[in-house]
């Protein structure tokens, strides 16, 4: 478990939990108030075995995004536990009952954290991100992943674009939990752009060794991924000459990378 923020009232402690191939659930607690929180649930079981592991009973259940592999355990573990769940109100036709609703742009309360809630469109229409602004750590779900970003199954790259420079611009030490663990693959495709970016160059070594020694890679941070994710870095100019479009639009460019990816 890795707590951030211990020395403030904001503190939080967050537990990864493996869930399904690559699934990454996460059990949260706000320290100050004992509030437990379960991020994207897409099976109950891993969840339920950690909960007995750590003696936590969770109180909210938030989503992410509608997809089964972050849904899927919402119902069981609510109904078990008596948690309530919170998702975008945007999206609430497709999520599970939602006890809180949540707009995008405005503040949530869990416990004593201030969560800032952002609209990421772009892997899904409906897709929000969760900001725990004391604690610094963001829940990106299938928006933001280490040195990648999610597919644009609804969204357009236009909305993507966008939704990743809404978590660019949080504080570079923002610890970043992502919805699975695809470091590895992302890693060899990022390479491809930016073969002699030396940031880049280290972070591969490290994700290398940390999955050969089957350890996540998880959680990252937006510094990192300002360094070495080349799907945020569109609008840098190594990258757009990488990609033999100097000059060319932020948003075009992140399009051909995101192209280059689906197609690799």
């Amino acid at each position: 478990m890795t707590t951030h923020n211990a020395d403030s009232a904001a503190a939080l402690e967050v537990e990864l939990v493996p869930i399904l191939q690559d699934n990454y659930a996460y059990v949260i607690t706000d320290v100050e108030t004992g509030t437990v929180g379960v991020v994207d649930p897409g099976e109950a079981s891993a969840i339920e075995a950690a909960l007995r592991d750590m003696d936590l009973t969770p109180d909210w259940i938030l989503l992410t995004h509608h997809h089964h592999d972050h849904i899927n355990g919402a119902a069981r573990l609510a109904e078990s536990y008596g948690a309530k769940i919170a998702g975008a109100k945007a999206d609430a036709a497709r999520l599970p009952k939602l006890d809180a609703a949540l707009i995008a742009g405005e503040d949530w309360s869990f416990g004593a954290q201030i969560v800032e809630i952002i609209d990421t469109p772009g892997h899904t229409v409906g897709h929000i991100a969760y900001h725990f602004e004391g604690a610094k750590v963001l829940f990106s779900g299938d928006t933001l992943f280490a040195m990648g970003c999610g597919r644009l199954f609804e969204g357009t790259a236009l909305q993507m674009w966008q939704s990743l420079r809404k978590l660019a611009a949080l504080p570079p030490e923002t610890s970043v939990y992502c919805g699975h663990e695809y470091t590895l693959s992302n890693a060899a495709f990022a390479k491809t752009i930016e073969p002699n970016n030396p940031a880049l160059i280290d972070r591969v070594a490290e994700v290398e060794a940390l999955r050969g020694e089957g350890l996540p890679t998880i959680p990252t941070t937006i510094g990192r991924e300002l360094a070495t994710n080349p799907f945020i870095r569109a609008f840098e100019p190594a990258v757009k000459n990488a990609l033999n479009l100097p000059g060319a639009d932020d948003a075009a460019v992140f399009a051909q990378i995101r192209r280059r990816k689906d197609e690799a």
